[in-house]
């Protein structure tokens, strides 16, 4: 079995308001791409990653007008997909949803939300994804109320072969501080928002420990906008939040209630040196490009033993990508991220 995570910005651009493919000579929404070649890109890397099941960050868009089931399905059926069936979870206002696409002869996922329902002030623990969170970061004694902008995506899983899975599907909040002015309003907003990004961490991990308490299967994968390392107010708070969710350092050996990642376990054990990647952003005032380890695919213990294997789908670290000039081209051109996947002996 094959399981893949992949960010496909602006995907919700490239449909129309009936869910339709927009396969035209105009500009889509990333930098010198046009639809066509967009869609065309995604269609040769959707291809090539053959995967059983998708989790998609940045779907397209749900709402009153929109479907991201239809339109993912709709995108499925024009390149031919093995994975072509949709579905998804709590929608959003962000027009990124989260939604997972699969092969409906290799497996039957259905959207199954774990936790109590909360009110505004919300719950301590782990409660369901589209409530709100209480938790003391700033030891104040004053619990903050936390809520997901755009809420996992809890996946159960179940093989053909009756083997069951839980997915959880996440796009953690980037703790960017979007218009702040001035050192002081940035600093300030930057904490905030680390503050903010751990607290849903901490959550996350909640239910975690939960499936795993319960000898469940777990996979958690997606978008975390973090990394061990990744900008200096981590520091303030002993630990990146990927460390979190993996549980104690992350470790394969670190025991039977951690995640595992060994992209993570890497960056975590070189502070300094080399280090995978699975994203690449262009920084106008510098002119050049910056890479980042952003997507991780987190499993249980009992999945590492099942010849767990990932891979990053990177145009230049990935010797078949980088060989075939047709997918090199085309993981630049659909994304300004890679997939990532796990291959499973299930």
């Amino acid at each position: 079995m094959r399981i893949a995570t992949y960010n496909v910005e602006w995907f919700n651009a490239l449909f129309d308001d009936d869910d339709n493919l927009l396969a035209d000579g105009s500009w889509s929404k990333r930098h010198d791409v046009t639809r066509a070649d967009q869609l065309a890109a995604l269609g040769i890397v959707f291809n090539a990653i053959d995967a059983d099941g998708v989790m998609i960050i940045e779907a397209p868009d749900a709402n009153r007008r929109k479907s991201t089931v239809k339109a993912l399905e709709n995108f499925a059926k024009f390149f031919g997909l093995r994975a072509r069936k949709a579905l998804i979870g709590f929608a959003n206002h962000t027009q990124q949803e989260i939604a997972f696409l699969y092969d409906p002869d290799r497996m039957a996922a259905s959207h199954d939300p774990q936790g109590e329902q909360t009110g505004k002030h919300g719950a301590s623990g782990a409660p369901r994804f589209d409530g709100a969170f209480r938790y003391d970061l700033d030891l104040d004694r004053t619990p903050e109320v936390v809520r997901f902008s755009k809420p996992p995506l809890e996946v159960s899983l179940t093989m053909k072969s009756g083997q069951m899975l839980r997915l959880i599907g996440v796009h953690i909040k980037s703790k960017a501080p979007y218009g702040a002015e001035g050192r002081k309003e940035i600093m300030r907003l930057s904490i905030e928002n680390r503050r903010k990004q751990l607290a849903q961490s901490i959550w996350l991990r909640h239910r975690v420990e939960h499936h795993l308490g319960a000898g469940e299967s777990v996979i958690v994968l997606g978008d975390f906008n973090d990394g061990p390392g990744l900008d200096e107010y981590e520091k303030l708070f002993g630990r990146s939040s990927v460390e979190v969710v993996l549980g104690d350092g992350g470790q394969a050996d670190g025991g039977q209630t951690n995640l595992f990642d060994p992209h993570a376990d890497m960056a975590l054990r070189r502070k300094i040196g080399a280090s995978p990647t699975t994203s690449r952003f262009y920084i106008a005032s510098q002119d050049r490009y910056m890479q980042a380890l952003l997507d991780y695919i987190m499993v249980s213990p009992d999945l590492v033993a099942r010849g767990a294997k990932w891979r990053i789908w990177h145009p230049f670290d990935d010797p078949a990508c980088y060989r075939t000039p047709e997918l090199c081209s085309a993981l630049l051109s659909a994304s300004d991220h890679f997939p990532v996947t796990i291959d499973l002996d299930i």
